[in-house]
């Protein structure tokens, strides 16, 4: 193909180095300028010299920008989203080797040195010489990769289909590139007359579980949410500890009811949600003393299918409640073998209610005092926000407590699932057959395990799904917002086809070689062209 720069294995790889060696590690420097360099390459390409305005960077806030490349076919309306995100997880796991962490083929060479250091698994992938490895190579540079050269010669031969490349950052964190975006994709819609037939994402392909060495299709995405709680019991010195009351030991009640609860369990298509786990449980005692902690905060991870925000507070609140009903029994039992009176018994409460109350108490006004001192705090994250403001408003109202305060924490992802779409289902069937006439096998997946940014398409739930989020999550219009009104809006089915790698977020993070930059390819523009209305007329992707 004349004029190509991305079209062929070696060229497609050299593309993917170069994106690699640009450090674009979440909440970095490079994380800033990374989109700048994604849009001076794409500005190379000949369509986008002719058609600048199809190209921007859109404000995703903290310095960083999301890249929009719209190509337009004059007579298409028909529109494709390929969407993927650039920035990585951190490095310092690679040891003395993260120097090498952005270069995958000085790495890849490197660890041929080191194969005894390797496990087992990332060894015989080493020596085979299927994989390249390095951070970013897998998750997911190589997605970016595959969508520029997809919209590199969709341009050059003027596909009669329109693709838009969105690329963002922030997705290993809070997904505040793609929840900005999510506005600007149904302007794009409004200006340029798109009809959004797909949103192609190109995540990974990631194990089922430890070992899986199978290649998958996704046709939804699994959602995650994360309640939290903030508990308040009674001060006191350490000599005199029945005086109080510690919120270790009010937190751990909670912990043992949330960890591995099965009622938090989803299935679907046959596919189950893993169970809650702890990712964070801290006493807020910013230094050491011999008084007791006597407030904490605990953050748990639940993985979502059909349930929404509302549902999943409902449920952590008749845990919470029956949690907070042992913890009282057990006190009291402690206070009567000891012959001592109780602080109070334990109280639940939503965030919402917690807000209500203090409003009441010292006004409005004094309220949005507490809430901006916390959200102008710049070292503190989204999640420590969320904890400092309900903290604060608590110490206001401390004839509440002993309390445990229910909330959620950012980031939210809603789980969507297509699996049903007829155009969906079409173009699975045609993805395991070009895959199997390329002389490999992929299955379909119903929930990408991952966790992505089609999250934040393909809205199905309603105003009530989303109320009880908007309520109960301190930082809500502060500092952290999911624009779900738009996100309907935005309807088309969603799709997730990407290369195979392995050991994603670890030191041995890889991508396989010919799944990445043979088989994806071919796969893509096959995926693409079947949408295109004047597909009979285009030439075959395999002859």
């Amino acid at each position: 193909m004349s004029n190509s720069q991305w079209n062929t294995p070696a060229s497609l790889r050299s593309l993917l180095n170069e994106l690699v060696s640009r450090d674009s590690r979440t909440l970095t420097a490079g994380e800033c300028t990374f989109s700048t360099r994604v849009a001076e390459k794409l500005k190379t390409l000949a369509y986008f010299t002719h058609h600048p305005e199809h190209l921007k960077l859109h404000d995703a806030g903290l310095g960083r920008n999301s890249v929009l490349a719209l190509y337009k076919n004059p007579t298409a309306t028909d529109t494709i989203v390929l969407i993927s995100h650039f920035d990585t997880v951190w490095t310092e796991e690679y040891g003395a080797l993260e120097p090498l962490a952005f270069q995958p083929e000085e790495l890849t060479a490197t660890l041929h040195q080191l194969t005894d250091e390797l496990p087992e698994d990332a060894r015989k992938d080493l020596l085979s010489g299927d994989y390249l490895f390095g951070r970013g190579t897998m998750d997911m540079k190589m997605g970016l990769a595959l969508h520029m050269a997809l919209i590199e010669k969709a341009s050059l031969e003027q596909w009669p289909i329109n693709l838009v490349l969105l690329t963002v950052p922030d997705e290993e964190v809070n997904s505040a590139g793609m929840r900005t975006a999510v506005e600007e994709l149904v302007r794009m819609r409004d200006v340029y007359g798109l009809s959004y037939k797909l949103f192609l994402n190109s995540e990974p392909t990631f194990s089922q579980e430890p070992g899986d060495p199978k290649e998958y299709i996704y046709s939804g995405t699994i959602g995650k949410i994360m309640p939290a709680a903030l508990f308040y019991g009674k001060e006191t010195h350490v000599g005199e500890p029945l005086k109080g009351l510690t919120a270790t030991y009010i937190s751990s009640f909670l912990a043992q009811e949330m960890e591995f609860n099965p009622l938090f369990k989803e299935t679907n298509y046959g596919e189950t949600t893993p169970v809650p786990v702890s990712l964070q449980l801290k006493d807020l005692k910013t230094s050491y003393s011999t008084q007791t902690p006597y407030r904490a905060a605990s953050l748990y991870n639940v993985f979502l299918m059909d349930r929404d925000a509302s549902e999943i507070m409902e449920l952590f609140s008749d845990v919470a409640h029956q949690a907070m009903s042992a913890c009282n029994d057990s006190y009291k039992k402690i206070c009567e073998r000891e012959g001592t009176e109780p602080v109070g018994e334990i109280r639940v409460m939503r965030y919402e209610e917690l807000l209500e109350y203090a409003q009441s108490k010292i006004g409005s006004e004094a309220v949005e005092v507490i809430i901006g001192k916390a959200i102008l705090d710049q070292e503190l994250d989204d999640r420590d926000k969320c904890f400092k403001i309900t903290d604060a408003l608590l110490i206001e109202c401390q004839e509440l407590t002993p309390a445990t305060v229910l909330l959620f924490a950012p980031p939210y992802y809603p789980a969507v699932n297509t699996s049903e779409d007829p155009l969906v289902i079409k173009s699975i069937d045609l993805m395991k057959k070009t895959a199997t006439e390329l002389g490999t096998h992929v299955d379909q997946v119903h929930y990408f395990n991952g966790i992505c940014d089609l999250s934040y398409v393909h809205y199905t739930g309603t105003a009530t799904g989303w109320t009880a989020y908007e309520h109960n999550t301190p930082v809500w219009g502060k500092t952290y917002s999911i624009p779900f009104e738009a996100m309907t809006e935005l309807d088309a089915p969603v799709l997730n086809v990407g290369p195979f790698g392995k050991d994603a977020h670890q030191r041995t993070e890889r991508l396989h070689i010919e799944s990445a930059f043979v088989r994806l390819p071919v796969m893509l523009e096959v995926l693409v062209k079947s949408m295109c209305s004047e597909v009979a007329e285009m030439e075959p992707v395999i002859s």
